[in-house]
């Protein structure tokens, strides 16, 4: 994990530096927050960013935002000041860390906001199948393609192919395709120029160039634009980039993991990704398997997900009962490792008494505990629909898509990536549909936070 810290070290801030040192992470100090803009663009890269309250928090998050430079910011301050954290926090930091500073509270500070643990565990052999040939490629330079559906940890195991190459010492660096939109991504890939575009107020260097000797991980590939394609196919066959704006080619030495969780051939048929972009990528497949196909690690990953959430909520760690392992071994997951993780903290923050029992397994899709008026509500909800469906008669189909992405987009607070979930479609299809509905002067949820996966 790279810190990069704004404020000067030679207090209490630096003591915190050496903590998080101690704790395996790389420091940049940087003594302003022009400074460390500056290193940001200049892709030297941060995972997270360390401020001193004394400097100006909310300008900080302003500008990372107005640079589209997305990492997660950390105040610290003497623990006395609680205005300052206040202030801090409503500035926008994720977190606020007292100074003096505590070795196990930067620890865990570190560890939440940066999600620094990515163990893999499993003991299903068609799981350590495919660990076993993720080792044995990982030390090659080989363009990797890991497909699986939502949930399984293809983000963990790309992270862990980096980890096990000969490039660990050097970035892995991670780009989400489908929550960048298509007009931002190739400056966030490739970097852009000063005054390439309306906004681009300085050089910055794109994720490439970050992982420059490092891996440089595309996350849902397949929902990449397909103009945007072309361009990633020239730089992994030159080992080169153009920057937005630029005049020049730029040489980078980058190992490439992408994931998706779609039938990558189907994509190609349908002509929504490109053939020789697919070829290039995959030169190896890892197909995950989902959580139904190896429930020898249901029960082992249920009791780790427990330890975790028991010593997060300070409660007990308490066992299974045997009904309650017959339930989640016969469960469908649809979710997979996601949905168990979830289906698990629910539980230990619902358990009662010595063991965690199927009262406290609140299943998705399952029935859920009897209600006494659940048939007269039922019958309520049947003729609420039948109305429902009458009231629609006389609109077009349009108008009701367009109410009903609407809605949905402003119950996901805005958040494209679960609306589009929601829906069932693409993430691509979801702006096109925003895009025109923009244009027809039809107000639009702005995008919410994207989620970062659990698993």
């Amino acid at each position: 994990m790279q810190l990069l810290i704004i404020g000067a070290l030679d207090g209490q801030v630096g003591a915190a530096s050496q903590i998080a040192m101690a704790r395996g992470a790389r420091v940049v100090h940087a003594r302003s927050i022009d400074n460390a803009l500056e290193v940001l663009r200049s892709g030297q890269g941060a995972d997270l960013v360390m401020i001193d309250v004394a400097f100006d928090v909310k300008a900080l998050v302003d500008r990372l935002a107005a640079e589209r430079i997305t990492v997660p910011v950390v105040a610290c301050g003497i623990h006395t000041d609680a205005t300052a954290a206040v202030r801090a926090i409503r500035a926008g930091a994720k977190e606020y860390i007292p100074l003096p500073p505590d070795a196990d509270l930067i620890a865990a500070v570190l560890a939440a906001v940066t999600e620094e643990s990515h163990a893999i565990l499993f003991r299903d052999p068609v799981m350590g199948q495919v660990m076993r040939m993720a080792e044995q490629v990982a030390p090659s330079d080989a363009s990797i393609l890991i497909t699986g559906e939502s949930g399984t940890g293809k983000e963990l195991v790309a992270r862990h192919i980096h980890r096990k190459s000969k490039r660990t010492s050097k970035r892995f660096v991670a780009v989400n395709c489908a929550a960048i939109p298509e007009n931002l991504l190739e400056s966030e890939l490739f970097g852009h120029e000063k005054g390439a575009f309306t906004g681009a107020v300085a050089r910055r260097l794109g994720k490439f160039e970050e992982a420059n000797g490092g891996t440089l991980l595309l996350d849902e590939i397949s929902e990449m634009d397909i103009r945007l394609q072309a361009k990633l196919l020239r730089a992994l066959q030159e080992k080169e980039i153009d920057r937005v704006g630029g005049s020049a080619p730029v040489k980078v030495d980058v190992r490439i993991v992408a994931t998706s969780n779609r039938n990558m051939e189907d994509e190609v048929r349908k002509g929504t990704f490109r053939e020789d972009l697919f070829f290039r990528l995959n030169v190896m497949t890892l197909r995950l398997p989902s959580l139904r196909e190896r429930p020898l690690d249901i029960d082992l990953l249920a009791n780790h997900f427990i330890r975790k959430f028991s010593e997060m909520n300070g409660v007990a760690n308490r066992p299974l009962s045997a009904e309650a392992k017959k339930m989640l071994v016969t469960h469908s997951w649809r979710g997979n490792v996601r949905e168990l993780e979830n289906t698990m903290h629910r539980a230990v923050l619902l358990a009662g008494g010595d063991e965690i029992g199927p009262e406290a397994i609140l299943l998705t899709g399952a029935p859920q505990p009897a209600d006494p008026g659940a048939a007269v509500a039922a019958a309520a909800a049947t003729l609420a629909n039948a109305s429902t469906t009458r009231a629609l008669v006389g609109r077009t189909v349009s108008d009701v898509e367009r109410d009903l992405i609407i809605d949905t987009l402003e119950h996901c607070l805005g958040n494209r990536t679960h609306a589009a979930n929601i829906l069932g479609i693409s993430i691509r299809t979801l702006r096109n549909k925003l895009r025109q509905y923009a244009d027809e002067g039809i107000a639009v949820p702005p995008p919410g936070e994207v989620e970062r996966p659990a698993f």
